[in-house]
């Protein structure tokens, strides 16, 4: 059948972006809402797929908080956050340890489904995320003991090049070791961004269960496609950025001011929104950089 005029400028189009992107490294974040939701989980699986197949290296970091508060809860466990941030008691690190290694298993399964060659690490591994554990800070005015948290020290990346040169896909548990070996549980957005600095990536995404970054947390159409750091500060100063998505944007803000491009926050519920924000001009969600360019 004859092809209609234009029809393949679309392909055109995202040709260019995969000769722009191809060996750069994406570091991917993605949450317990999305790994939770077999659905959701499977569709941005298929969509790294499509990543991997053009030669674009990714890692993925993921949390799991709406499953480990589901186990807290059914064990009597206090579910306790501070500024978007869970306080870890002991007995909660170990449901955090068990939360975890669950879905990164289902999550590998469905990479592996798709035809990726995923391996799941955690930030002990290798001693890829050192930590210390985190002393009593002040939040909101409050002091607060997060309890077994770890505060990143550094990271080694060694383990996550070798992977990558071996054309496996990394899947990182948020989890960091201290010089003593005593795990600590540590902020998933925190992990990915470090993460990201370490290996120098291109792009840091967070997969959220809303469209991006919205000026109204009640309005999906209040979407701000771009943003740099002052746009973020006078959303601050309005209210706009609520708890949940302060550790994003406070990853965010290190990432970009230690050298990654851009970083995106994109949906994990609209079918191919991180093609759509690779591979295209008008992008799906949110794309912040140093400065207010446009340009993907």
């Amino acid at each position: 059948m004859p092809s209609m005029p234009h029809s393949y400028d679309t392909l055109r189009s995202a040709a260019r972006y995969v000769r722009s992107f191809r060996d750069k490294i994406f570091v991917v974040k993605l949450g317990g809402e999305i790994l939770e939701d077999p659905q959701m989980r499977r569709n941005v699986c298929g969509q790294l797929a499509l990543l991997w197949g053009f030669s674009i290296p990714v890692v993925v970091v993921h949390g799991g908080g709406t499953g480990l508060d589901s186990l807290c809860q059914s064990m009597g466990l206090p579910v306790e956050k501070a500024a978007g941030r869970r306080i870890t008691p002991p007995a909660v690190l170990d449901a955090a340890k068990m939360t975890f290694r669950r879905l990164q298993m289902d999550l590998v399964a469905d990479l592996e489904a798709t035809g990726i060659p995923a391996v799941g690490v955690s930030g002990v591994d290798s001693g890829l995320v050192k930590g210390r554990k985190r002393p009593p800070v002040a939040v909101d005015g409050q002091t607060v003991d997060y309890g077994m948290v770890g505060d990143i020290t550094g990271v080694d990346p060694s383990l996550l090049r070798h992977l990558i040169a071996g054309n496996y896909v990394p899947v990182v548990a948020p989890f960091s070791v201290d010089e003593n070996g005593q795990v600590l549980n540590t902020n998933a957005d925190t992990v990915a961004s470090e993460i990201a600095i370490a290996l120098k990536v291109e792009k840091l995404f967070f997969m959220l269960k809303v469209p991006g970054l919205l000026t109204d947390v009640t309005d999906p159409s209040s979407l701000v496609p771009f943003a740099d750091l002052a746009k973020l500060d006078a959303m601050e100063e309005t209210g706009a950025i609520k708890s949940g998505m302060r550790p994003k944007l406070t990853a965010a803000r290190k990432a970009l001011n230690a050298g990654v491009n851009s970083v995106h926050l994109v949906s994990g519920v609209l079918p191919d929104a991180i093609l759509a924000e690779v591979f295209t001009n008008e992008g799906s969600g949110t794309m912040i950089s140093l400065c207010s360019s446009t340009e993907a």
